[in-house]
């Protein structure tokens, strides 16, 4: 069942886990703003979701502020200084291992972009002490956390691969065995990283005592990781990218992220002019759009400090135009296997400010490297194995250069007053779920609950998975999934009517009279509540 929660007139949350969901709804109690709950949120799904994200991951922010402006904090580290093709090649290595040290090669990025949340929110009147955002986390971390169905059935899938990567057992194992579901686990470690980050501030995770301890663990287990990659590390503020429609203007992050895809789907979507959603015309629609949007996407995003050209000119109308035209309304495109998958998670916050927040936060692969920094109870991403060691790749590795990302958040303000702020986590199936929700509800008029709860699709990768065909949920009506087929779309239609590899979405909505809405997906773990 969709978590939903309406009617609210101080703050709204939504998480994939209810304890993350409850740190911030507390914190609006307290009297906080979206952005402190946000930030306790933030903390708390690292202690209790860790297979999904984690302090050692990333982290991109969308912003809308009381005065309209929408910023986007971006929490992407670069790789490590000794993160060289050469380094991997004297290793023995031709690809970049995706577990273990040397998958641990990225500077987390996440905490930079907390520390640019926590000026905005004194910026927008916060008054809670980051000692409090962090309470919920550390209690967590400390006396224990509830392992969940996925993180259960996870740790069981991927045990061979991660038994035996340097700190994982003793975080996330029982007596060297997965945990079932129920069990309760502790991150005692991380519990103290918290604490001590409490009282010192969130810089001394790159610049002070914290740096030093993960800088000394990283170096024993040989990651290209260095201290001074730390030190130097800044998280920047970014404009995002936008599209305006007839309904109003979409949001997303900029590269590294794929947000220009996501912008991208629904620009091209709208301009096919489908009259009404869950039919032939929706599905293949957002597919065929889907396909445009993710070969610019492969073709052109990378990090931003080697994009030749203005990546806004695949966001002109003229561009649209021309794209439109190239999909066939009755007829699949031929479809070739993409590059994305991932482990993430997206929360979002709102308050009767019009402080609106959508944040995603991730690791990358389940459980990211795998490996667990045994000072701070860190676990490190792995999402610098997506860079490539070959001369002349789209993304290749080198020093100080973004990972290409799958995240990104998604925001949008309507000309109706509404302010709604929306994702998801799931690869390649982010920019698509956040096109469903987002058609669905605003320009089919689905409540909220409904647009989440209903049976999606997925075309490309997500974590867990190499398939890069067209899967669906088993709630399509047969005739559609008939129809489809005839099309020449190649579909796999899954066992499950919710299934975890659609991504675990939500969204919160700022109503024109005030009033806030949050709703999370039925296939989570999820919390929505508000006061």
């Amino acid at each position: 069942m969709t978590l939903h929660t309406a009617g609210h007139r101080r703050g709204v949350v939504a998480a994939p886990h209810h304890a993350a969901a409850q740190a911030g709804r507390d914190i609006i109690a307290d009297g906080g703003n979206a952005l402190e709950a946000m930030i306790a949120m933030a903390a708390s799904i690292a202690a209790v979701y860790p297979h999904m994200n984690h302090i050692g991951g990333d982290g991109f922010w969308l912003v809308r502020e009381p005065s309209g402006r929408v910023r986007a904090l971006m929490g992407a580290g670069p790789a490590g200084a000794r993160a060289t093709p050469a380094f991997y090649r004297e290793a023995g290595h031709d690809f970049i291992p995706p577990r273990g040290p040397l998958a641990a090669l990225t500077v987390p990025g996440a905490i930079g972009a907390w520390m640019l949340a926590l000026d905005g929110a004194k910026a927008n009147r916060g008054k809670i002490p980051l000692s409090v955002l962090l309470e919920s986390a550390i209690k967590s971390a400390r006396e224990g956390y509830t392992v969940t169905r996925s993180q259960a059935a996870l740790t069981k899938d991927k045990f061979d691969e991660l038994k035996d990567v340097p700190g994982f057992a003793g975080a996330f194992l029982a007596d060297g065995m997965p945990p079932e579901a129920g069990t309760t686990l502790t991150q005692k470690k991380l519990a103290e990283t918290f604490d001590h980050l409490s009282r010192a501030g969130l810089e001394d995770f790159y610049r002070g005592d914290v740096a030093r301890e993960i800088a000394a663990d990283l170096e024993r287990i040989n990651s290209p990781v260095t201290r001074d990659d730390l030190r130097n590390y800044r998280a920047p503020v970014r404009e995002p990218l936008s599209v305006t429609l007839g309904a109003g203007t979409i949001y997303n992050t900029p590269p590294p992220t794929q947000g220009l895809a996501s912008l991208m789907i629904l620009a091209l979507f709208e301009r096919l002019r489908v009259r009404e959603a869950e039919n032939f015309d929706f599905v293949h629609g957002i597919v065929e759009a889907t396909k445009r949007a993710f070969r610019v996407r492969d073709k052109f995003v990378t990090d931003p400090k080697h994009i030749e050209g203005d990546i806004k000119r695949f966001l002109a109308p003229a561009f649209f135009d021309r794209e439109t035209q190239a999909i066939d309304g009755k007829k699949a495109a031929k479809w070739p296997s993409t590059w994305s998958e991932g482990d993430t998670i997206w929360m979002g916050a709102a308050d009767s400010s019009g402080l609106a927040v959508s944040y995603i936060q991730s690791i990358y692969w389940e459980f990211g490297s795998g490996c667990v920094l045994p000072a701070t109870g860190i676990l490190m991403q792995n999402r610098g194995a997506s860079f490539s060691l070959e001369k002349g790749a789209a993304n290749p590795l080198e020093p100080g250069r973004l990972p290409i990302h799958t995240l990104n958040p998604a925001l949008a303000t309507l000309k109706d007053g509404r302010i709604i702020a929306y994702g998801t986590m799931g690869g390649d199936g982010q920019p698509q779920t956040q096109a469903m929700i987002f058609a669905r509800h605003v320009l089919f008029g689905q409540p909220l609950d409904q647009a989440i709860d209903a049976p999606r699709w997925l075309l490309g990768r997500t974590w867990g998975s190499s398939h890069t065909n067209l899967r669906l949920e088993n709630r399509f009506e047969e005739g559609l999934v008939d129809r489809l087929m005839s099309a020449g779309h190649d579909i796999d239609v899954l066992s499950e009517g919710y299934s975890d590899t659609m991504g675990h979405a939500g969204a919160v909505v700022v109503h024109p009279d005030g009033s806030l809405e949050g709703a999370h997906d039925p296939r989570a773990d999820a919390g929505a509540f508000g006061v």
